[in-house]
């Protein structure tokens, strides 16, 4: 899709959310209707980045979707919501469900959903889609990249939830999960492979976890812990000169564990984030010396702090770092990715924004750890150092 087209549907999605942004009744019951979209544009001076041509300018970084929901009952509510999305060689502009929930909230402190349910994980995976919420027009890629989206996103299955308040000691809110899900077919767990030579046919997931967040009686203090153990399995082919099957197995299962907590006084806002995640993969093949296990490990961390100067205007910084257990590839910088970020944001409106952000990043990550630095993406090699400015702007209906 050109840029000229993608504009169009921007527009469009812009006239209808500013015009069709609405509630209406069926059956003397409200139904809500809202909708997002995105535009970015990225440079770097060097490496390309999340399989754009950044290094030459490249505005296919865009996004959108539309949700839809109603109290069937003061308890009940349903909904549902279809995200596109166009990240360079990601997305492919392939509409998917994002999630479609029942939601039965028998008392504050229980409630259960079921459904297609956005995972409850670290401190902003259930909402990373939504720019207009967040300072930065790139979430910390150390533990959100665009690229590994559909890894954690939502699950089918259910969760257990609630609200328990303390007179003195503020109140915990709680997630319980289990569920199953699928990468689609564009998302970086594929290209990756495909790019490492032994192309995915299918990966699937099973998983459980917890969240937990404390609203501390400190005004604007919360903090939190998240946990998630997925089995995985999968199976491709072993290109290049062989073009034979093969079939890899998550053994034992990955455990992802998570810390963060967020803290807003006057017109700071400040937040955090550590993640780590134990993964060891076992790849079955007949082809000799490829078989054998492999630590897939990684972990993460970011600190970040937002002043807002007024009502139009918030400045930024976040620092950002990855690191990967076990670097499969001698290159320099292939066992991490440090980022400083600079940010803008303008709210030009109500419902449209304008973000600026630069970033200096040393280190590429892993050549397996698909992280946001690809080989078919730099033929002409990769180098430790990438100075990138990343323009977006946004609209919330």
């Amino acid at each position: 899709m050109n840029s000229a087209v993608r504009l169009a549907l921007l527009l469009c999605l812009e006239s209808v959310g500013l015009n069709a942004q609405f509630n209406f009744e069926v059956a003397n019951r409200q139904v809500q209707v809202h909708s997002f979209a995105s535009q970015g544009f990225t440079y770097s001076d060097a490496n390309n980045f999340l399989t754009m041509n950044t290094s030459q300018g490249s505005p296919a970084m865009t996004d959108g979707g539309a949700n839809v929901s109603v109290n069937l009952t003061d308890k009940l509510r349903i909904g549902a919501q279809v995200y596109v999305s166009n990240v360079g060689q990601l997305g492919k502009w392939k509409p998917q469900l994002d999630w479609a929930v029942a939601d039965y909230r028998f008392k504050d402190w229980l409630g259960v959903r079921a459904g297609k349910v956005k995972t409850s994980l670290g401190l902003y995976n259930d909402t990373q889609d939504m720019s207009f919420l967040h300072t930065w027009a790139m979430l910390p890629q150390s533990l959100y990249p665009l690229d590994l989206r559909d890894v954690t996103i939502s699950h089918i299955g259910g969760d257990l939830y609630g609200n328990i308040s303390f007179k003195r000691g503020g109140s915990v809110s709680y997630t319980a999960y289990a569920g199953m899900s699928s990468d689609t077919r564009h998302s970086g767990y594929y290209f990756n492979t495909e790019d490492n030579g032994i192309p995915l046919h299918r990966i699937d997931r099973t998983m459980i976890g917890t969240d937990v967040r404390w609203t501390a009686p400190i005004d604007g203090l919360m903090v939190g812990t998240s946990w998630m153990r997925q089995k995985l399995a999968g199976d491709g082919t072993v290109s290049a000169a062989y073009n034979l099957p093969y079939r890899i197995d998550f053994a034992p299962p990955a455990d992802i564990v998570a810390a963060y907590a967020d803290f807003s006084h006057g017109r700071w806002h400040f937040s955090g984030e550590y993640r780590r995640r134990t993964e060891e993969v076992q790849l079955q093949s007949i082809v000799p010396g490829l078989s054998g296990t492999a630590d897939l490990g990684d972990s993460g961390i970011f600190v970040s702090a937002a002043f807002r100067v007024n009502k139009r205007l918030e400045l930024g910084t976040y620092h950002s770092r990855y690191f990967v257990n076990q670097a499969q590839a001698q290159l320099p910088g292939s066992d991490h990715i440090r980022d400083q970020v600079i940010a803008a944001r303008i709210d030009v409106t109500k419902y449209w924004h304008i973000k600026a952000e630069g970033h200096f990043m040393d280190g590429i990550g892993d050549l397996y750890s698909a992280h946001g630095f690809y080989l078919r993406s730099n033929l002409s090699g990769l180098v430790p150092q990438t100075n990138m400015v990343v323009l977006r702007t946004g609209w919330n209906f």
